[in-house]
């Protein structure tokens, strides 16, 4: 029945590395090169906040949205492994998938609630309460 004599779990000799392949994983140097990047990409903006670099909390927010991203990335390819060869490239498929519906549902929440705002002045219940009353 199986194709090997010593093959119990029916799987050929072949299969034993799943499709690893031995580069996979990073060395101690590059281990060490994505700790050092994510604690300068720590650093700076615990000293953009702290030092009060910027004038408008706007441009500080950007300025920090742009340096997670950053370290999103530095963490997804140092620790993760994450590139276009792992996994086939599924695993990148998948990520950008998963990025495209969370812009979505970002977007859209603060859309609506842009929305609910705009139209939920201050003077909008006064004058709707006013007009409902006897």
């Amino acid at each position: 029945m199986n194709a090997h004599p010593h093959d119990t779990a029916g799987h050929g000799h072949h299969d034993h590395d799943h499709g690893h392949d031995a580069h996979a994983h990073g060395s101690l140097r590059s281990y060490a090169t994505g700790f050092a990047l994510a604690v300068i990409l720590t650093v700076i903006p615990f000293w953009l906040v702290m030092g009060k670099v910027f004038d408008k909390s706007s441009t500080a927010g950007f300025v920090l949205l742009g340096l997670a991203v950053v370290q999103i990335v530095v963490h997804m390819v140092y620790f993760l492994h994450m590139n276009t060869k792992s996994e086939g490239g599924w695993s990148m498929l998948a990520l950008l998938f998963t990025s495209m519906v969370v812009l979505i549902m970002l977007s859209g929440s603060i859309w609506v609630m842009y929305h609910l705002n705009h139209n939920m002045m201050p003077g909008m219940m006064s004058e709707t309460m006013h007009r409902d009353m006897p």
